[in-house]
């Protein structure tokens, strides 16, 4: 048995540099608090199905949104300006990463949001490391995502949404706030054309592990957004 990490043990991954495309750096281990931010400070991410053992990836070229090059649409602008949504951050962790491994995916049987990962990040959310933003309509949960935040960095993981343009807002929403937490980097993983139209672009690994470097070593957000939400409706 793999030992488990608090988020206070530190695991060395091989080099993600040495990855071979499609860019798996390694498989098992667990999903323990140290196991998952020491994959994360390593510019790694777990990405796998139940059948699978844990799958540890760092794909080359990596997708990124640098805050400011986000992309609002002319559609979206009369939308935010509507308030059609309600944005609050850090309310409903456990309901969002429930949403988003209910998705259906185009092309995929099943979800890669196992019951593990479901409770591997809900904890990370309980130390302050995992975070969600969520999008409300009349009192309803129709749409957000979640992600880690270290330094001044934010690992996207997944979104959902039930009504149209609710992620898209949840995620304008934190990115805006993030921003002016001081984030620098929002890491996307991997290419989806609803993150492209938000300005998300790809980059080579080798420059996405030396900003990662970089911003991992300035001071780190709260370890509550909670506090965040009434402002982030009036973006």
């Amino acid at each position: 048995m793999f030992p488990y990490l608090s988020a206070d043990d530190s695991f060395q991954f091989p080099d993600p540099r040495e990855a071979e495309p499609p860019g798996i750096v390694a498989s098992g281990g667990n999903l323990s608090p140290g196991m998952l931010v020491s994959a994360y400070r390593q510019g790694i991410f777990p990405w796998f199905s139940d059948e699978d053992p844990i799958l540890w990836w760092s794909p080359d070229p990596r997708f990124v949104l640098y805050p400011e090059g986000l992309h609002v649409s002319k559609s979206m602008r009369r939308v935010l300006k509507r308030g059609v949504f309600t944005i609050t951050f850090d309310t409903a962790f456990d309901r969002v990463i429930a949403e988003c491994a209910a998705r259906e995916r185009p092309g995929q049987d099943g979800t890669w949001i196992t019951k593990d990962m479901r409770d591997a990040y809900s904890v990370l959310h309980r130390l302050g490391i995992a975070h969600s933003a969520e999008a409300w309509q009349e009192g309803r949960l129709v749409g957000g995502l979640y992600g880690l935040s270290l330094g001044k960095i934010f690992f996207g993981e997944s979104m959902f949404a039930h009504s149209p343009n609710a992620s898209k807002a949840a995620f304008i929403r934190l990115v805006r706030t993030l921003s002016l937490q001081g984030v620098k980097l929002i890491d996307c993983q991997v290419y989806t054309h609803h993150l492209s139209s938000l300005g998300a672009e790809d980059i080579p690994r080798s420059r996405y592990l030396e900003e990662l470097s970089v911003l991992l070593d300035e001071p780190g957000l709260p370890s509550s957004w909670s506090s965040w939400s009434c402002a982030a409706g009036k973006h």
